[in-house]
């Protein structure tokens, strides 16, 4: 095991950016190349799910209190159109593009959801495996699978599964050797965005890390797939109405479905290699058997108001450009910080202790001076942070009790914010921008390689928290991939690879570009 961690540090140091070298990628946009964003198989019969318009539902505050709705077409439909659906077109002149309830790194969605399901109906009559295509709001039929191996596998467990692969060359085409770590950042907005599509509607999700790669592969028809457009096996997620109950899902092993022989279409017909992903893919899989770790859930949070939550899911926005003007509250940012903890929702969606702490440039919050500050997301971890950082840190306590949050320098951080994010303004002109520090060597020695992935999603979803936080408290948020790994470290003070950042975001005011025109996400289909 040790020599695929190696590996793993290996590529990781490798695909740093750095003021003046960037990782290693074309270096141009090469627009004859670039791969389709939506997959279908050729032949699969499709399964249109209806369009759930209706917007009223819960507030994000009162999600965990929401009676299970039952396990029929509109809920599948729901389910999927509110995490791995459109969410918008936007057209400029004659381009047009769709965008999507799960952001994704430059818009290139690399993820690709599956669902296994038992009769349906208006969906299915026997148990079968479903790829979703979200443009055309479908479920593609892959497989169907026994009765009695369906029966034995969810005996006392999920009523329905989900799978997450990654298609590498979608985002490789524009981010090159970095491109495998932005594919992990989309895994994790997608758990994220999995959650809480099923909370609006009563149900949990839990991460099934027991199945690994081979195993998961062979339950989404995607082993058998080769060359540079293949899809990698990612995780399995399983959905509860209520609290999940004790499963254990060994006899997932006997559940293999009866494939079709339908082939997925081509994406593109030339694709430039990078090894360096094809290795740590390699080095990052997942073997049988991790044992899951139970969630941090404490009590429910009290039920709060606000904006339905679908309104919120449907009109998410990844903002492009932020005003340099507005603030929050230091309410409302103590509230968005809250929601990132490990012991609320959506976060018990995924395996492992948590392991991403945050990093904040605090740059216009009413209440709360300007400066740098630090997050522990699990309070135990706190004195092995405090010997990491700098000494110079003052580790001031701030804000309400229930919050772990620490003042680490006073004064003006935007510019520092902007300078370790490849120059983006956008990190200084919000509210708020975060730098993820994940506990980084220690953890991939300790649990093998493919934590290097876990990791990457917890990045993810905690940036989807930060998306629908941001949106509820009327601003945007956006993912930064693009930032100096290494100026981050030597600006917090670390050294060795015990902490490394994994991932940047900002919150505040979005600049909305007029030139652009929205239009409905299924109006293709009308």
């Amino acid at each position: 095991m040790s020599h695929r961690v190696d590996e793993v540090l290996r590529y990781h140091e490798r695909t740093k950016h750095h003021p003046g070298r960037y990782a290693r990628a074309l270096g141009y946009m090469d627009w004859d190349s670039q791969p389709g964003p939506f997959q279908r198989f050729d032949g699969a019969p499709i399964t249109r799910l209806e369009r759930v318009e209706e917007l009223a539902s819960p507030g994000l505050g009162a999600l965990g209190h929401v009676p299970s709705a039952p396990l029929d077409r509109r809920f599948v439909s729901q389910l999927l159109m509110d995490s791995l659906g459109l969410s918008a077109w936007k057209q400029a002149g004659d381009s047009r593009w769709a965008l999507r309830c799960n952001p994704s790194s430059g818009n290139l969605h690399p993820t690709e959801g599956y669902i296994l399901l038992p009769a349906v109906e208006g969906v299915c009559e026997r148990p079968g495996l479903f790829h979703y295509a979200p443009k055309e709001h479908g479920l593609e039929l892959r497989g169907e699978l026994d009765e009695g191996a369906w029966e034995r596998a969810t005996d006392g467990g999920p009523p329905l599964l989900m799978g997450l692969t990654s298609i590498h060359v979608r985002e490789s085409w524009k981010y090159g050797e970095r491109a495998f770590r932005y594919c992990q950042h989309d895994v994790g907005h997608a758990i994220g965005a999995i959650a809480y599509s099923a909370a609006v509607m009563g149900w949990s999700v839990r991460a099934v890390p027991q199945v690994g790669d081979w195993l998961l592969a062979s339950l989404l028809g995607v082993a058998s797939q080769e060359g540079p457009e293949a899809e990698h096996p990612d995780l399995l997620l399983a959905l509860w109405p209520g609290e999940p109950g004790a499963w254990d899902p060994e006899a997932l092993a006997d559940l293999a479905p009866a494939l079709r022989p339908d082939r997925p279409s081509p994406l593109g017909d030339q694709h430039h290699p990078w090894p360096v992903i094809d290795a740590v893919t390699l080095a990052c899989s997942r073997p049988e058997g991790v044992p899951p770790t139970p969630p941090l859930l404490g009590p429910s949070p009290a039920v709060e108001g606000g904006p339905p939550a679908r309104q919120l899911i449907r009109g998410r926005r990844s903002a492009m450009t932020m005003d340099a003007t507005t603030g929050l509250s230091a309410e409302g940012f103590f509230r968005m910080l809250r929601a990132t903890m490990p012991d609320r929702m959506p976060c018990g969606a995924l395996p492992g202790r948590p392991a991403v702490h945050l990093a904040l440039y605090v740059h216009r919050i009413v209440g709360l001076d300007q400066g740098m500050y630090l997050l522990p997301r699990d309070r135990s971890a706190e004195e092995m942070l405090r010997s990491e950082l700098s000494d110079r840190a003052t580790w001031d306590e701030v804000g309400p009790d229930d919050l772990p949050l620490r003042r680490l320098t006073e004064g003006d951080a935007s510019a520092l914010a902007q300078q370790v994010s490849c120059g983006q303004a956008i990190a200084s002109d919000g509210a708020f921008a975060v730098s993820m520090l994940a506990e980084f060597e220690p953890v991939l020695r300790r649990e093998g390689g493919w934590a290097y992935r876990r990791l990457h999603w917890e990045t993810g979803l905690i940036g989807q928290i930060l998306y629908l936080e941001a949106e509820r408290a009327g601003v945007q948020a956006t993912g930064i991939g693009c930032f100096f790994d290494d100026s981050i470290h030597q600006l917090l003070g670390l050294k060795g690879r015990g902490l490394q950042s994994l991932y940047n975001f900002t919150v505040g005011g979005a600049v909305l570009d007029s030139r652009l025109q929205t239009l409905d996400a299924y109006h293709h289909l009308d």
